[in-house]
């Protein structure tokens, strides 16, 4: 069938651009220009990378997001029309995966589609066992366990804490976590980590304020305490 891309879009204009751009990379574009059609879209036929726009009429972005979220670890790039650090922080909360600032570049738009399809069919993922106290990861079962209560983690949240569990004690910087979690460095943002760093803790910590696990390094980034 191809990957499928759902694109959620109230002005038609950039609707048909953000389509035939897609298109001509090769990927089946389905289309809606407000939350309830986007999910009764997704219900249909689950899309492959969701791209919601925060300004919708009526449900908006963020609603849009969360209840796709509920049901799906779907990839999700949320798409606001300003760098907005709120907005920004928010869409992620909701559970986005990544963000887009318009206007955007067609080949910029791909890039980030490509990444997020090439982390999500990743099998390099460890068979080892990996336990730090009460916290368990077992990689390639896609279980995290915290004193033996199976926990949800979404995907990124899941390679992020793979990542960092499969080399206890090294710091990362975000440039390096962008490239090894999200598949890209050079237009990525630190924002991005940040927030699933704290998205991650508040599941994987007993205190998320105070965590004993995944700890911040000042000034240089973030690591899984031994």
């Amino acid at each position: 069938m191809g990957t499928r891309i759902l694109t959620v879009e109230d002005d038609e204009r950039i609707r048909t651009a953000v389509r035939l751009a897609l298109e001509d990379e090769g990927w089946n574009v389905t289309e809606a220009d407000n939350g309830e059609d986007a999910l009764k879209a997704f219900a249909r036929q689950p899309a492959d990378v969701v791209l919601i726009d925060i300004m919708l009429p009526g449900m908006d972005g963020f609603e849009v997001c969360r209840a796709i979220r509920h049901d799906s670890d779907v990839p999700i790039v949320m798409v606001t029309a300003r760098d907005d650090t709120h907005d920004v922080v928010a869409g992620l909360e909701a559970g986005a995966d990544d963000y887009l600032t318009k206007p955007f570049a067609p080949k910029e738009l791909s890039a980030r589609i490509r990444a997020l399809l090439r982390r999500t069919r990743s099998t390099d993922l460890s068979s080892q066992k990996l336990q730090f106290g009460d916290l368990e990861v077992i990689p390639d079962e896609g279980v995290v366990r915290l004193a033996g209560a199976e926990v949800h983690l979404t995907k990124t949240e899941f390679r992020l804490l793979v990542e960092l569990a499969s080399n206890p004690g090294r710091v990362f910087s975000r440039e390096v976590l962008l490239e090894r979690v999200w598949g890209y460095g050079y237009f990525g943002d630190g924002r991005l980590v940040d927030v699933h760093v704290r998205r991650l803790r508040t599941k994987i910590e007993a205190d998320p304020a105070h965590p004993a696990h995944v700890v911040t390094v000042r000034g240089l980034g973030y690591k899984l305490q031994t």
